[in-house]
């Protein structure tokens, strides 16, 4: 894996790993081994969780600014 912004625990990794696993076997009838679905969880880590993270900090920004125009409405 590459020097990742998003770190992970082991059993993070792990329960993400199985959880890969049975999406695999459940939607596709496939199995995949824990090396597999390891790749694709760093793929995922690496090239589209930067994204859904930015969009996060952006509504969460957008969510405070609202905030902030409520708060500054009650001013005398």
């Amino acid at each position: 894996m590459k020097n990742s912004k998003f770190k992970l625990t082991k059993e993070k990794r792990n329960e993400f790993i199985l959880s890969i696993k049975k999406y695999f076997l459940t939607e596709r009838e496939e199995e995949i081994g824990d090396l597999a679905a390891g790749l694709l969880l760093d793929f995922i880590i690496e090239e589209l969780a930067p994204e859904f993270y930015n969009q996060g900090v952006y509504d969460s920004y957008k969510y405070m600014e609202n905030k902030i125009e409520d708060i500054l409405s009650i001013q005398k």
